[in-house]
């Protein structure tokens, strides 16, 4: 999964890698079912601890259908990140086209409770062999 280069955004001292990876073992093209894996990496570059507290992605698929979704955390989890630490995770996207897009962001509180928003990067779904493009 790590044989790309990774998508990056950086927002206010929290740096956020994405890098995305297609699942041909889970996929069905004749069935109309593509399945790609994503694993993120979330680096705290500040000097106070943060919490990822919510999520809010929006799915493109090569058709131009949008699809918004939001929720607490990641994966179950509303991680602490401390400074000059990371936190990463792996999570997965079906679509009914062989390419798509993602690109969201991250609420986040900081150690005074303050909440903003870390960008997550858009990045690109596309099959292996296929040009990587960002629909």
């Amino acid at each position: 999964m790590h044989d790309t280069q990774p998508y990056i955004a950086e927002t206010e001292g929290v740096l956020v890698k994405v890098r995305p990876s297609y699942l041909a073992g889970q996929s069905d093209p004749d069935a109309g079912r593509w399945v790609w894996a994503y694993q993120v990496e979330i680096v705290n570059l500040g000097t106070s601890a943060i919490q990822l507290v919510a999520r809010h992605w929006v799915i493109t698929d090569a058709r131009g259908h949008v699809e918004e979704v939001r929720g607490s955390g990641v994966i179950g989890e509303q991680p602490v990140i401390a400074p000059g630490d990371s936190y990463s995770y792996a999570s997965g996207c079906p679509l009914t086209t062989p390419s798509g897009s993602m690109v969201g962001a991250y609420s986040m509180t900081d150690g005074e409770g303050r909440v903003f928003e870390a960008a997550i990067p858009a990045f690109s779904l596309d099959i292996p062999d296929k040009r990587r493009t960002l629909n």
